[in-house]
């Protein structure tokens, strides 16, 4: 609309709900999702367990870079590998508990590859 109240001509010249309409999708058209409760629920947990592996992955890398560079001590070597391994025993527990395994946690980001690099 103008300032005036009248109706703009569309400078590209293309009705827009036109153009939609022909390829089957009016602006005002609502899409339907056959979402159970069970569904979503499990798809927020294998989205969140997803981000907590990627952090444990980098975490972990950094830790085994921090150690090979010698910047930690005994104890705090000790300390980080506990609690990497208490993390990765963690995440199995969870994993199990939904039903989930490290496929379905590794996201196909299609050209890039997978999200999570396959560990040894």
């Amino acid at each position: 609309m103008s300032a005036d109240g009248g109706q703009r001509p569309d400078p590209l010249g293309v009705d827009l709900t036109e153009a939609l309409r022909r390829l089957g999708g009016a602006p005002d058209r609502r899409v339907e999702l056959d979402a159970d409760r069970e569904s979503v629920e499990r798809g927020l947990v294998q989205l969140v367990l997803t981000v907590v592996e990627l952090l444990r992955q980098l975490m972990e890398r950094q830790a085994l870079r921090r150690v090979d560079q010698g910047d930690l001590s005994d104890e705090q070597v000790e300390r980080l590998g506990t609690t990497l391994a208490l993390l990765a025993e963690r995440m199995e527990e969870l994993k199990e508990q939904f039903g989930l395994s490290d496929e379905d946690l590794n996201l196909d980001l299609g050209p890039l590859g997978p999200l999570l690099p396959r560990e040894p």
